[in-house]
């Protein structure tokens, strides 16, 4: 698997403290980077306010990698603490990253979070957890995060996924693969542009699983003006239960994702912006110390006001009765 490969944005040194002095004014101001109604206008505020240089650095990805990463941000290793035992644990460790984060999503989108998924917060810290190493969640470690579209069982998922790196000392790295870079044949797109199974809720979202309606059947592939995208989540999708020949198709997208996969190793600092409609995401295995050192992330999800991407079909999915939370703005 080829490693490293993303396009990256260097964030010039007046953004850097534009972006810093504005979060640790916001978090001295309200004490907490707890999103509450009044940080929120505050934070949306502040976003509107923030300098064209770094409206530019958060423009859309405009690649067929289908992301990029934000690089130059500071991470002070020691000030940060050590990384937490479990996201529930988290509290307000790193506090002025997740007013960063909110600024950086405000200033590309509406900024989401899912009520439930770590108590309805809009900043989630992903750090291995004891007990969790074999699920297929963020809390895993010993086994390989299947490549993914994030939240894929849900019609209000994300359009963009932001992931910034607070520490992997073992420069473990996260995977990613572009429909837009696939080989596909016609007949396997057309199978897989059919609604032919459902993704099922992950192991993230207890409450949507025990969700009692008919699982909505969608497209893995469908076409857009600007090109292919995806939905996609083997994990959670029956495969089982779909004909020889989809599931033959099925097999060779995976096998082309796998084949146009790239891994990077994130840097502290480092805010790598997925395109959630375009690329699919994972984690390579590794084994936690859970010792406070060990790989600590955190994660922003963001909706854009009338991005066009989606089968309208979406629209009438009962999302499993899970309700999104937007930002003000």
């Amino acid at each position: 698997m080829p490693t490293g490969a993303a396009p990256v944005r260097q964030l010039a040194q007046h953004d850097v403290d534009e972006l810093t002095e504005t979060a640790h004014k916001i978090l001295a101001d309200f004490g907490s980077s707890a999103a509450r109604p009044e940080l929120l206008r505050r934070v949306a505020t502040s976003a509107t306010r923030l300098g064209e240089t770094i409206r530019q650095a958060c423009r859309p990805v405009d690649t067929d990698d289908g992301l990029y990463v934000l690089r130059g941000l500071p991470v002070d290793d020691g000030g940060i603490g050590p990384t937490p035992s479990s996201w529930a644990t988290a509290g307000d460790r790193a506090a002025a990253w997740d007013v960063i984060l909110l600024l950086l999503a405000t200033a590309m989108g509406h900024p989401i979070a899912w009520e439930g998924q770590q108590e309805g917060r809009f900043v989630h810290n992903i750090v291995p957890s004891p007990g969790h190493e074999a699920e297929q969640t963020g809390a895993s470690s010993t086994v390989l995060l299947s490549p993914h579209t994030e939240d894929a069982f849900h019609p209000g998922r994300a359009h963009l996924l932001l992931l910034a790196c607070m520490r992997n000392h073992d420069a473990v790295a996260t995977t990613a693969a572009s429909i837009r870079k696939v080989r596909l044949a016609p007949d396997d797109v057309a199978l897989l542009s059919r609604p032919v199974l459902p993704i099922l809720p992950d192991d993230a979202y207890a409450e949507a699983q025990s969700f009692a309606g008919e699982p909505p059947k969608i497209p893995v592939l469908w076409q857009t003006e600007a090109g292919p995208t995806l939905r996609y989540d083997p994990a959670y999708t029956p495969l089982d239960q779909a004909p020889a020949d989809y599931r033959a198709a099925y097999d060779r997208l995976t096998a082309e994702l796998e084949r146009v996969s790239v891994a990077v190793a994130l840097e502290p600092g480092d805010v790598l912006v997925v395109d959630n409609d375009l690329v699919v995401h994972g984690r390579v295995p590794f084994r936690a110390r859970y010792d406070g050192t060990d790989r600590w992330l955190k994660r922003a999800s963001v909706r854009v006001p009338g991005r066009r991407s989606r089968p309208l079909a979406e629209a009438d999915e009962h999302g499993y009765g899970q309700a999104a939370l937007v930002a003000l703005v």
